[in-house]
């Protein structure tokens, strides 16, 4: 299958040889006619302008008397007015350390840091909540799976594959771990159409491959990829899937059991929640086979002087005192996507891809 790509180059909804001039302008007008601030009809305002409101940092104005409008969500994104008085709320009404106290603050903050891992796992349609694991951003989670699963799985002469096209923090522990354990990277290239070669990748699978690091999509290609069908197979020669969904999971339903993944990563503050706090998915059976990522407190069982044993997933994974008020502001951005609903928000997006295709077509007069 190839990977959707939805760019100028090679973005097929529109035949322009099956469409006038005048039919594209009224396709236009039909897909646009939300983005007018005059329109009043609660059917046809668009979802852009009833959810601005929510966001306190749009309310205001720069270079002058210009309302800020901002684009730059594949880097960062704005947090809604809910998530910033979960966090509020938080240190004001029950601050308190988790899973080590039976006073009330404590037992209060430790309920809610667990509901935040619930409501993950059913965000991602995870089996368990015993599958997420809370971890600094998406790139710590990545380091987590190299340094405990990578460290303990790899050998000399085994096969890591990656696209050309990961973000580095996807790309760097995994040459780490190749230094200290002998294996082998292979990166795949991208096609002419600068979409990673999927054909190309069933050939470079075999027995020697052991992982296939890739993105879900990318924020840089604009490329979507058939996760079922890369993990179909990887799963056929042996090896696991570790997918990057920091650029999907905000945009789109994601079901980490209907993608059969192994590992999923991704990070809060891409999808409308707080800095400092991500996740990792990981099956039940991978993490609970994996040794600890970090020592200290949280991730133990019982500690001797001469050897400790250590707690189960996820908490094994969990050293120290974790981001609590973050963990609980992930869950309250996950509550208001979730009331959004992530298909209406698909194709709110999708339909402004559309509609931006063929302004572009009409004021260039070009073809796609």
């Amino acid at each position: 299958m190839e990977a959707v790509v939805p760019k100028l180059a090679s973005f097929n909804l529109l035949n322009p040889k099956s469409k006038s001039k005048s039919a594209i302008r009224r396709f236009s007008s039909a897909l646009c006619v939300s983005s007018s601030p005059s329109v009043t009809s609660t059917d046809s305002v668009s979802l852009g302008h009833i959810t601005r409101p929510d966001f306190p940092i749009l309310h205001q104005e720069v270079y002058g008397s210009k309302k800020l409008v901002y684009l730059d969500n594949a880097a960062t994104s704005q947090k809604p007015i809910a998530v910033l008085k979960a966090l509020q709320n938080y240190y004001e009404a029950y601050n308190s350390n988790v899973h080590r106290g039976i006073h009330f603050l404590s037992a209060k903050a430790t309920d809610e840091y667990e509901l935040a891992r619930k409501k993950v796992a059913a965000f991602i349609n995870a089996s368990d909540s015993g599958e997420i694991v809370f971890t600094k951003n998406a790139t710590e989670a990545i380091n987590l799976v190299a340094y405990s699963w990578g460290l303990s799985n790899l050998k000399s002469g085994d096969e890591v594959i990656l696209t050309v096209a990961e973000h580095h923090s996807a790309i760097v522990p995994w040459q780490l771990v190749a230094q200290k354990t002998g294996a082998n990277l292979k990166f795949l290239n991208l096609n002419d159409d600068e979409s990673p070669d999927l054909d190309k990748l069933k050939e470079m699978l075999s027995r020697k491959t052991k992982l296939v690091v890739i993105h879900h999509i990318s924020n840089m290609l604009a490329s979507i990829l058939p996760i079922e069908e890369i993990v179909h197979w990887s799963h056929d020669v042996g090896a696991k899937v570790l997918v990057d969904a920091c650029q999907s999971v905000p945009h789109m339903v994601v079901d980490v059991q209907g993608l059969d993944a192994d590992f999923l990563v991704a990070s809060s503050h891409k999808m409308c929640g707080p800095t400092g706090i991500g996740f990792l998915f990981g099956k039940s059976d991978l993490l609970s086979a994996m040794p600890p990522f970090l020592g200290g407190g949280e991730m133990i069982s019982d500690v001797f002087l001469d050897h400790s044993t250590f707690a189960d997933p996820p908490s094994r994974f969990e050293a120290g005192t974790p981001a609590i008020g973050e963990a609980i502001g992930l869950g309250a951005a996950i509550d208001y996507l979730s009331t959004i609903g992530m298909q209406k928000i698909h194709a709110y997006e999708v339909k402004w891809i559309i509609c931006s295709i063929i302004v572009i077509q009409e004021r260039h007069n070009t073809t796609l």
